[in-house]
């Protein structure tokens, strides 16, 4: 039963994307920190929320609420962290996806991967953070259906 089942998903997997096209992308953003309680970012202590813009192959403005950070255990100001991003684009469509990554508190670099929701493709980002918030660049696909 379960080679069976295993078999149907490696030949239904093309038919499911078989319909997709996904084109290249690559920008930049900048955001600025938004304080827990304000606007979008749920009231509770040590909630990391930023806001801000992106530009290049994806045009609009950007929400995004880490849902988990947890320290690495291998470096006392490394952390990995989960959230969810927004973005507004443009056009008026949204983006909405999982994001993904480790940021170093001390140095302020992070990396992440927003894997957007529906099969919509994934964006590599990297960035710096500061006090004020964050900037970088992003490089990936968007897939439409």
């Amino acid at each position: 039963m379960k080679r069976a089942i295993c078999l149907l998903l490696v030949l239904a997997a093309p038919a499911v994307f078989a319909d997709q096209t996904c084109k290249p992308v690559e920008g930049h953003f900048e955001a600025v920190i938004v304080p827990p309680g304000v606007g979008f970012c749920p009231p509770a202590d040590g909630t990391l929320c930023t806001a801000g813009r992106v530009w290049g192959g994806i045009q609009g403005n950007y929400q995004f609420i880490a849902t988990s950070i947890v320290p690495s255990g291998a470096v006392p100001s490394i952390f990995f962290f989960t959230g969810r991003s927004t973005i507004f684009l443009k056009s008026g469509d949204q983006l909405l996806g999982t994001d993904t990554g480790s940021i170093d508190l001390a140095a302020g670099g992070f990396a992440s991967l927003i894997t957007f929701d529906s099969g919509g493709g994934q964006i590599r980002l990297r960035g710096e953070l500061t006090a004020q918030g964050t900037s970088g660049d992003y490089l990936g696909s968007l897939c439409t259906q």
